[in-house]
């Protein structure tokens, strides 16, 4: 398994972990209001994560675009964490998604995800 790969999973686990600590919160929200916004986004980034760490557990070549997407989300981090005066924090997160972009865009990931 090439590096790149590895360092996405480690990223996917995370954001799991992050969905999972603050699954409280929203389903506190959902007592209140059956639906939403905050519910259903979470409830879509919870699915989009766990299909695309199938996918790339099964070495699926559609998993290489999809990972790519869940990457993408460290990008807004960095502006927000910056601006919200926690510069370490946003040093970090450009750190994440420069390896990120860099492991997956690798040709070693392409061939690794080979399986149509």
């Amino acid at each position: 398994m090439p590096l790149g790969v590895r360092i996405f999973l480690v990223y996917a686990l995370l954001i799991l972990a992050g969905i999972g600590l603050s699954l409280r919160w929203v389903i506190d929200q959902a007592i209140e209001q059956p639906v939403s916004f905050i519910g259903i986004v979470w409830m879509g980034l919870l699915a989009y994560t766990i299909f695309t760490i199938t996918l790339v557990l099964q070495r699926k070549e559609a998993a290489r675009g999809l990972a790519l997407g869940l990457a993408s989300l460290s990008l807004p981090a960095v502006p927000i964490l910056a601006l919200s005066a926690l510069l370490p924090a946003a040093v970090v997160m450009v750190g994440v998604a420069i390896a990120l972009f860099g492991g997956l865009t690798r040709p070693a990931v392409r061939d690794y995800l080979n399986e149509p």
